[in-house]
Order: structure tokens, then C-alpha cells, then sequence
């Protein structure tokens, strides 16, 4: 096996006494694990940050094998761990991606949205302009995974107009007539996911988040997949102590 390719860095984790375990997302290849020797080293722990931008090469004799890994590190996402709310959401989505996808399975819609998200966060100055950037990735990483939501027409009348609220069943899209009398049991639908409009506001961005964080909780960091969710709430809770 030998595999040489840009990556974004997900994750790393010791491994013995001086190595790390690393896996990172790969456009046409996946996610790809492998062993980075000296990777708890001064000089390369700031290589193995989640977030940063890498060539890697992977080089193993048998496929079963973990191959060994070295990187070269082509743009840093070093900035971001100084600001806490970009911080906690570039913990979120790295942990959301690595505990989501299969290895070795190409997902080059995901690449090049969570290629996005870190452009987001590296170029715009506060949570308002990135925070519709994670919500867009939440919910194309459940469309990608078999979870995607209907949010293009009302589940009870077939409408395409005035679509407010999502069941929390089926992840359909319900309307404002449809849906009187049974807010309290929906969730709402934030306009900025129709593709247009200004910049939402805060309450938007909340309910976007609330809307992905109850379907990913739901069907994709389920059991023990689940503990990326603290990275999550950590970065849910960052957005409401900035609101208020």
C-alpha cells in the first residue's frame, strides 16, 4: 500500500512512547489512518493538529498492516486553537468527521466542504460568519451518510413555500399551515437554509445548530460513537455565553 495525497488532519492520539496514531480526511481515498514515528515530538506536534492542512504519504507492506505516515504541512490552522469559539468549533467538526466515516471510503462532497468550513474560520472575524459554514457541513454529512433531510417541500402539503419547521421524525420540512397547533412538537427551520438572505442572526444560527445536533445525535454518534458530542455542546454553550 502506498498513498500519497493532500489531507486534512482529524485527529492524533499517542501511540508508545514517542509516536502518534493519526487519521486524516483525503479527497478521493478517505480517511486514512496511519503511524507517525516521533509524531509527540517538539517538532511535529504542531504538524499533527486537528484542522491543518498536509501532504501525506502512507506506506505499508500488507493491507492489513497500519501504515507508517509522514506528513508535510502545508497550511496551519495554528490560529484558530487562540480563539475559544473557533477553537471549539474546529474540535467539533474534525471529531464530528473522524468518528462519522468509514476508512477508506471516498467522500469528495465532504472534503471539499470541510475544506470550506476552515476557510470560513480562518477568514471571518466572529461565530456569524462561520457558524452557517458548520451547519451547511452538519447537514451535507447526513446527506452523505443516508440521513439527509427533506427541507425542500412540506411533508404534509407538498409545498414549497412558507416552510418553517422540520419534524423531528421523519426530518421533513412541515409549513406554517400544515404546522399550527403543533409547534411546541417541531423543530424550527432557520431561513438561511434556503440559500439566500442576509446574514441570519443569532437566533437562526441557534436553531440551525438545535436542528443538526438532534439528527446527528440521533442517527450518526450513536452509542459509543457518541463522545464527540461533548465537543458539540462545548461549542453550542461558547455561542450562547457570546449571545448573551
Amino acid at each position: 500500500m502506498h498513498l500519497n495525497a493532500p489531507a486534512i488532519l482529524l485527529s492524533a492520539r499517542p501511540h508508545g512512547e514517542h509516536g502518534s496514531i493519526v487519521r486524516a480526511l483525503t479527497r478521493d481515498d478517505g480517511v486514512q489512518p496511519g503511524y507517525v514515528r516521533g509524531g509527540r515530538s517538539r517538532l511535529l506536534r504542531p504538524v499533527l493538529q486537528a484542522g491543518n492542512r498536509v501532504v501525506g504519504e502512507w506506506r505499508a507492506r500488507t493491507a492489513e498492516q497500519l501504515p507508517a505516515l509522514t506528513l508535510e504541512l502545508t497550511e496551519s490552522a495554528a490560529m484558530l486553537h487562540g480563539e475559544p469559539l473557533a477553537a471549539a468549533a474546529l474540535d467539533w467538526i474534525t471529531a464530528l468527521t473522524a468518528a462519522s466515516l468509514p476508512e477508506a471510503q471516498p467522500y469528495p462532497q465532504l472534503y471539499d466542504g470541510l475544506n470550506g468550513v476552515l476557510a470560513a474560520l480562518l477568514a471571518a472575524p466572529g461565530a456569524r460568519g462561520w457558524s452557517v459554514a458548520v451547519v451547511r457541513y452538519e447537514l451535507l454529512l447526513l446527506g452523505q451518510l443516508g440521513f439527509g433531510l427533506g427541507l425542500d417541500r412540506c411533508i404534509v402539503t407538498g409545498a414549497t413555500a412558507d416552510l418553517a419547521w422540520v419534524s423531528p421524525r421523519s426530518g421533513a420540512a412541515v409549513s406554517v399551515g400544515a404546522a399550527k397547533g403543533y409547534e411546541e412538537r417541531l423543530l424550527p427551520m432557520p431561513a438561511f437554509l434556503d440559500g439566500g438572505g442576509a446574514m441570519p442572526g443569532w437566533s437562526d444560527l441557534l436553531d440551525g445548530l438545535r436542528l443538526t445536533g438532534h439528527f446527528i445525535a440521533r442517527d450518526i454518534l450513536v452509542d459509543r460513537a457518541a463522545a464527540p458530542l461533548a465537543a458539540r455542546e462545548r461549542l453550542v454553550d461558547r455561542i450562547k455565553r457570546a449571545v448573551a
